[in-house]
Order: structure tokens, then C-alpha cells, then sequence
């Protein structure tokens, strides 16, 4: 065999198992991918727990995310957040609003959502919720800094995530006294109520097996690319 044969033959065998070893790797994803789906649908199916208080906030990790909580405290409507937000109602605001537990710790919620027109509590039908309430949702990690080529301007009262630091010290809340999650509040909506809440979207992509056969397909052809180049004859 040739010198450029070789090393064609060698290159051939570097992309086979560089292309494997990628599709190989995608099936590792869907597996993990598959099985967090699965964890997750778990939490949503479980019934709900306290809300973690201060002692655990440090523990908390990813697979405290979606866990349905419920507490009991009061609305902070002085404090509230307007987080920009799209949903399938359109485009408009996420409604944040400290909530402070007989404890003494506040939690922000997200009590869900409104168009530009209902921005102004003057203008959605009905009181604002007062005095002790109950309230059920979701947990959900902060999310600090902002949306890509978007970052909060606390400055300027403009926020296109839901990171509870920030907006807490924007408030001018203790921070020390404020959990690190924010809670999504869960439906049902009345007819024709604001903020509508529960409109988390709960859905995880999963195109790791086509990204995989597209890996071993790639890694086929090389191998087929080579087996037709050795036997071609030179010219």
C-alpha cells in the first residue's frame, strides 16, 4: 500500500471513531435526558410540599426544580416586579411579588401573567389578594443576569428574567431573608381574571437519538468513502 493510502486509510479510521464516539455520546444524552423527564413528571405527579424555609436553602439543588410547594403568607404588592415575559397569551409582563410567611422569610412569586393593558392593578377586575392567603406552585431556580443580548437593568426598572437577587435588593428587601427560588403560582384562572398563572411550560428537547444516527451515519460513510477509494485504481 501506498504512502498516500496510508494515510488516507488512517484519516478514515480518525473520523469513524471520532464520528462513534459523538454517536455514542448522544445516546449517553438521551438516556440521562430521558431519565430526567422522567424525575421531573414524578415531582409534578407528587403532592405538594412545604416551601423550603432557611434551613434548607443551601441544600437545595437541580432536583429540587418543579417540586410543587404550597405556603401561607402575605402579599408585598408594594414590591412588585414586571418581568417581561411571552407566553401563548402573547407578549406582556411576569407579575413578581414578594410574598412574607408568618416565619418572617419572603419568597417571590410569580403570580403569573398579564397583557400591556392589565399592567396597572387598576385596570384587572377584582381586588388584589390581602391578608393571609395560601398559595401553591412550583419551584423554580433564580434566573440571574437576564436573557441573552438582554441583561436586567435594575437601574431602569427593565427585567427580561426572574432573578430573585437582584430584584430583591431592587426592593429593597433583606436579601439574607429572601429564598434563593421563586415559586410559579398554579392555576386554574377564573374568567377573566389577572394575573393568569399556571402557565409554566414544563418540556425538556429531546432530539439526541437523530443527532446519534446522524453521528453513525457519518461515521458509515467514511468507512464506505474509503473502502471506494482503495479500490480505485491510481491514475
Amino acid at each position: 500500500m501506498t504512502a498516500s493510502r496510508l494515510l488516507l486509510t488512517a484519516v478514515a479510521l480518525v473520523l469513524f471513531a471520532g464520528f462513534s464516539a459523538l454517536g455514542y455520546w448522544q445516546l449517553e444524552r438521551r438516556a440521562w435526558k430521558l431519565d430526567l423527564i422522567e424525575q421531573v413528571d414524578q415531582r409534578l405527579a407528587a403532592a405538594p410540599v412545604a416551601a423550603p424555609g432557611p434551613a434548607q436553602w443551601n441544600s437545595l439543588g437541580p432536583d429540587d426544580e418543579y417540586r410543587r410547594l404550597q405556603l401561607r403568607g402575605r402579599y408585598l404588592h408594594d414590591r412588585e416586579t414586571f418581568v417581561q415575559a411571552m407566553t401563548r397569551f402573547g407578549s406582556g409582563y411576569w407579575v413578581i411579588t414578594p410574598l412574607q410567611t408568618r416565619a418572617g422569610w419572603i419568597v417571590l412569586v410569580n403570580r403569573g401573567f398579564v397583557d400591556a393593558d392589565h399592567r396597572d392593578p387598576a385596570n384587572r377586575p377584582g381586588p388584589r389578594p390581602r391578608g393571609a392567603i395560601d398559595v401553591a406552585g412550583l419551584l423554580r431556580p433564580s434566573e440571574p443576569d437576564g436573557r441573552l443580548l438582554q441583561p436586567n437593568r435594575p437601574g431602569e426598572d427593565r427585567w427580561y428574567s426572574r432573578d430573585v437577587g437582584a430584584i430583591a435588593r431592587a426592593r429593597g428587601l433583606d436579601v439574607d431573608r429572601v429564598a434563593p427560588y421563586f415559586i410559579d403560582r398554579a392555576g386554574p384562572r377564573p374568567p377573566g381574571a389577572w394575573p393568569i398563572a399556571g402557565l409554566t411550560v414544563v418540556k425538556f428537547r429531546n432530539a439526541h437519538l437523530g443527532y446519534a444516527l446522524t453521528w453513525f451515519a457519518l461515521a458509515g460513510m467514511s468507512l464506505l468513502g474509503l473502502g471506494i477509494a482503495l479500490r480505485t485504481p491510481r491514475r
